[in-house]
């Protein structure tokens, strides 16, 4: 039948598609986008009789070599902006990626014409096996996803599990679903734009961080990207963590239709209630997951095990690593495991990570901090610091994180696109802190940006790259970001008429 066919039903029964191994032959897809997950996605469903059209907006060469791969397998792709002004007229499921807002011409015609639209998470739940699937923990918030998804997926391979951190961090979800030797368990890092459009996943345990506006050009308001968080909580079956600290993470947990058992375990950075995880004197306690709760409590690690080489730890990382745990114990990991784990962990690069310190100051690089919340929680872990902040604020309000911080501000080194918002919420709240304004956007800006924070701070303080934006008005990524920070720096102490490194 012509793909253009007006008179074509779609077909019925799309509930049905609960397996892998269900019927998914004859089924007319349109996958949009192509990357990681779009070619995953159309690749799988082509394999099982699936009739695929693809559609990216690119051609890079990178998508181009997808795509002739994907037509060997019978996939029909178009590439070009053109080819996304429309719905082919006979398709009965979408799935989109990541980069299509829901406001899309495409999606929004599919939604006018009944058909069903998927994320990349839709369609792997869907694509588990019919039995003995590995379980999925779910993480999300606005910040510290990736370091607790991987701490998390430390953990439960310290208590032997074969297991992986997958989703919008290390291997693709829909890979590790279908992967030829079965995980026991997955640690599932999940975005606000993966959830809005998941419908079906029922998680083990799962956990929403915290909640702070991030990505309203995307959702639309504020409200929006709270509830596509909040949907991280639904049918779960063990546990909802959540954060004690932030109010909001609470109240999803009480809003979220969870299977009947399903507990509400918090985590604090204060003396744990009944149900929590926390903090005792330096030793991250259970009070949740033990059997004697109520009168006791059992030490899952100490602060100092979270360390490594660095010479102090910063609170939030520590709250990281509370969820992780309480998440671990939901599965039935024991105490050790999680001591283990954790101590076997090791950050990604870009997230609190030290450069150098010279003539007594300290170069942190935090590239990974792109919003405004997790800014706020890079500079509360420093009494005394020199900041580089600006970039692109993604709709975002810097009012807030400058009045919080104001005191702990040496200096401040502005760069990027919308730097003059937080030049402006600096005038407003810290009018006497010292305020540099580089105006070039050139990625070559960074040295110049290095040696006035350098001029700026004082023995013990900390120069602290926390942007509290996105960074690709500059950089490819924050980490080509921090990169360019970490070698400024190193040119910057190597000076031959300069301070010295340690």
């Amino acid at each position: 039948m012509s793909t253009e066919d007006p008179s074509y039903e779609p077909r019925q029964g799309l509930r049905d598609l609960t397996h892998r191994d269900a019927d998914w032959s004859g089924l007319r897809i349109l996958v949009a986008g192509l990357g990681i997950s779009g070619f995953a996605a159309a690749d799988a469903l082509s394999e099982r009789g699936a009739i695929v059209t693809a559609v990216s907006a690119d051609a890079t060469p990178l998508i181009s070599e997808r795509a002739r791969i994907l037509e060997i397998l019978d996939v029909d792709v178009r590439l070009g902006p053109e080819h996304l002004l429309e719905l082919p007229q006979d398709t009965e499921l979408v799935i989109t990626s990541p980069g299509f807002r829901p406001d899309h011409p495409m999606l929004l015609a599919a939604a006018s014409r009944g058909i069903p639209v998927w994320g990349e998470i839709e369609l792997a739940w869907r694509m588990r096996a019919q039995s003995g699937a590995a379980p999925w923990i779910t993480i999300t918030g606005t910040n510290g996803k990736t370091t607790t998804v991987n701490m998390l997926a430390s953990i439960l391979r310290a208590s032997g599990l074969r297991a992986t951190s997958a989703g919008n961090v290390g291997t693709p979800l829909l890979e590790a679903v279908l992967h030829p030797e079965p995980y026991d368990v997955l640690a599932v890092e999940l975005s606000s734009f993966q959830l809005h459009w998941q419908r079906s996943v029922t998680p083990l345990a799962s956990v929403c961080l915290n909640l702070a506006p991030d990505h309203l050009d995307w959702h639309g308001s504020f409200e929006q990207y709270r509830l596509a968080k909040a949907k991280i909580y639904h049918g779960t079956q063990i546990a909802c963590v959540y954060n004690v600290e932030d109010p909001a993470t609470e109240e999803m947990v009480r809003e979220a239709e969870v299977l009947d058992g399903c507990r509400a375990v918090g985590f604090t950075l204060g003396i744990p209630a009944l149900s929590m995880v926390g903090l005792v004197d330096g030793v991250l306690a259970d009070r949740a997951f033990v059997e004697q709760r109520r009168t006791s409590a059992v030490e899952l690690a100490t602060v100092a095990d979270l360390q490594g080489d660095a010479p102090s730890v910063a609170p939030h990382y520590v709250a990281n690593a509370l969820a992780a745990a309480a998440l671990a114990r939901a599965y039935g990991v024991g105490p050790l495991a999680v001591r283990d784990g954790l101590r076997a962990f090791v950050p990604d690069p870009h997230r609190i990570a030290d450069v150098a310190t010279v003539d007594g100051v300290r170069f942190i690089d935090d590239s990974k901090a792109t919003n405004p919340h997790a800014a706020g929680a890079s500079l509360a872990a420093f009494d005394h610091v020199v900041w580089i902040a600006g970039g692109l604020l993604k709709g975002a309000d810097v009012d807030s994180l400058v009045q919080s911080v104001a005191g702990r501000l040496r200096g401040v080194v502005l760069i990027g696109a919308e730097r003059e918002l937080i030049a402006e919420a600096l005038a407003r709240h810290a009018p006497d802190v010292p305020v540099v304004d580089v105006p070039t956007t050139d990625t070559g800006a960074m040295d110049l940006v290095v040696a006035r924070a350098g001029e700026l701070a004082q023995p013990g303080d900390v120069v602290l790259l926390a942007p509290a934006a996105a960074s690709f008005d500059m950089f490819a990524s924050y980490g080509a970001r921090g990169d360019a920070f970490a070698q400024a720096v190193h040119r910057y102490a190597s000076r031959p008429d300069g301070p010295s490194a340690s």
